[in-house]
């Protein structure tokens, strides 16, 4: 075999591994408000979620348990950006946890929880 053409095999087999590393990435939570265990006042909250890569919107969820264990499923907002969900809710003060599911644009599901608190307005 030349060297041209191991070259040539060599690029090609890196590409490759490339392609496979990149394609079996997850989204991964890198920012949110609200922070992991953070506090947010009462009333009308924005939360934003960003991942490291794109995000089917469509097919990702946001599940909000409330101090009552009550479950309630966000709506995500349609004019979010392509790494983010991004929600809205009218919350009382306690304890709550926001159950997030991302499906990457690669197919794969992450999930997770972050809990946080809500305090009563001052």
């Amino acid at each position: 075999m030349s060297p041209r053409h191991r070259f040539g095999s060599f690029l090609v087999a890196m590409a490759c591994a490339f392609v496979s590393v990149t394609a079996s990435a997850h989204a991964i939570l890198v920012d949110s408000s609200p922070k992991p265990n953070g506090t947010l006042t009462a009333g009308h909250v924005e939360m934003m979620f960003k991942y490291n890569s794109k995000i089917d919107q469509h097919r990702s969820r946001l599940l909000l348990i409330g101090p009552d264990k009550s479950e309630k499923v966000l709506t995500i907002a349609t004019g979010s950006k392509s790494n983010e969900i991004d929600t809205s809710a009218d919350l009382a003060p306690g304890a709550y946890t926001l159950r997030w599911q991302a499906l990457a644009l690669d197919g794969h599901i992450t999930r997770g929880d972050l809990p946080f608190t809500v305090v009563a307005k001052q």
